[in-house]
């Protein structure tokens, strides 16, 4: 069995993705991760099509909201001495004002990239 192969352990009922051979068992860890457990190496078998897509949606929905892209920084401040950041600020304004959340991000990228180019610390 080749490293990362989606297998089928009917002993937990879980799809797991095989790590490696410890002694007589299998190693296999969770699909996205977690602790790895032993199994049977001959009543494994290959994860069906179902069976992995099933693993991937679970592991999609217990991932950490934390896990990028999903870490949300602070908002960008203006510099208090440029017109460009201040311009920028209005914008992002305005945009937060009318609910235009893709704007109010747009402006905050912009934001961003015209601190570090104009103002690196």
């Amino acid at each position: 069995m080749e490293p990362g192969t989606l297998l089928y352990d009917p002993a937990t009922d879980t799809v797991g993705e095989y790590q490696d051979k410890a002694g007589p068992y299998a190693l296999l860890r969770p699909v996205g991760g977690g602790r790895e457990w032993q199994a049977d190496p001959e009543s494994l078998r290959p994860a069906t099509d179902q069976e992995r897509m099933s693993a991937g949606v679970r592991a999609a929905n217990y991932r950490p909201r934390t896990d990028a892209p999903f870490l949300v920084s602070a908002a960008p401040q203006p510099d208090p001495d440029c017109a460009r950041c201040a311009e920028l600020a209005e914008l992002r304004a305005a945009a937060r004002a009318a609910r235009d959340y893709s704007a109010e991000t747009d402006a905050n990228v912009l934001l961003r990239k015209h601190r570090s180019e104009a103002h690196p610390v």
